[in-house]
């Protein structure tokens, strides 16, 4: 049976074989594809890593409990019909019927983006009991999807942070659950611990994770997430060493100390180069 497939696997299929390919290479990006998209990560990139980069007057885009998942952050499943996800597949004239997943979109990063934080059981802080994804715009007060809120943040020229709880990114591996938040424009997540596989993630995304310290979180600190935070990493990469303390500071006069969870060497270069993509594209340009 084995060999009654294989041996004619390249011949049995005609609508496979009459697809149509490129000569090319290079993968020929389809711009109305709402299945496969060419990602923005090596948008503008140079061979120069950035290095460490200030996180100043941040917002806070959303403010946790305990035990939010990879599935809360980037959810798998059925994409709501009054999403952004949702929206922008109607504006491409995408029928309900066929919105389909997040998993099956996965390689479509403006849906991933719109779908991250977009889980319907999803409990932040800022609503004050109320469930779903949704958020509070700090400056003006309004209440909004938490795309629409991130993009509204980038927008402005605003970073944004994260405050969780314990065991934040726990459950199944996902990539996208550290992808989304860095396209959302999220520079740090300040935790009072991290699911491990997931911390690693968001260091590989450039994304700074940082932990209170023992008997500390945002609520014994007294901080509502309607703050601006501002991290004060060394400026100079050389300065910057795993697990070291980190001041963060408020716009309300709050000081308080972190462990930076860039564990290893390894995860500083990718936060220094913005990400494991950027650092593996220009080690290579390097050993050429």
């Amino acid at each position: 049976m084995f060999k009654g497939t294989y041996e004619a696997i390249t011949k049995g299929n005609p609508m496979w074989n009459e697809l149509p390919v490129s000569a090319s290479t290079l993968y020929p990006w389809d711009p109305k594809s709402t299945y496969i998209h060419e990602p923005p990560y090596f948008k503008d990139m140079t061979m120069t890593p950035p290095g460490a980069r200030p996180v100043k007057d941040a917002y806070c885009l959303l403010n946790f409990g305990d035990s939010i998942t990879t599935d809360h952050i980037s959810p798998a499943g059925s994409i709501h019909p009054d999403s952004p996800a949702a929206k922008y597949l109607k504006e491409r004239n995408v029928e309900r019927k066929d919105f389909n997943s997040y998993g099956s979109r996965r390689g479509n990063d403006e849906i991933m983006a719109r779908g991250t934080f977009a889980n319907i059981r999803i409990v932040n802080k800022f609503l004050k009991g109320e469930v779903g994804p949704q958020t509070i715009h700090v400056p003006s007060g309004e209440k909004l999807a938490v795309f629409d809120a991130a993009m509204k943040y980038k927008n402005e020229g605003h970073d944004t942070i994260i405050l969780a709880g314990a065991e934040y990114g726990s459950g199944s591996s996902r990539d996208w659950a550290a992808k989304g938040p860095m396209l959302q424009g999220v520079k740090a997540v300040i935790a009072k611990s991290f699911e491990r596989i997931h911390r690693s993630n968001l260091a590989g995304m450039g994304i700074v994770p940082l932990c209170f310290k023992a008997g500390e979180d945002a609520d014994t600190l007294g901080l509502t997430g309607h703050e601006r935070y501002t991290i004060q990493l060394p400026t100079d990469v050389n300065e910057i060493k795993p697990g070291q303390d980190v001041t963060v500071t408020t716009d309300n006069g709050k000081s308080f100390t972190c462990t930076l969870r860039f564990d290893t060497e390894v995860e500083l270069a990718y936060y220094t180069h913005g990400g494991i993509l950027p650092y593996v594209i220009r080690k290579i340009a390097a050993e050429q």
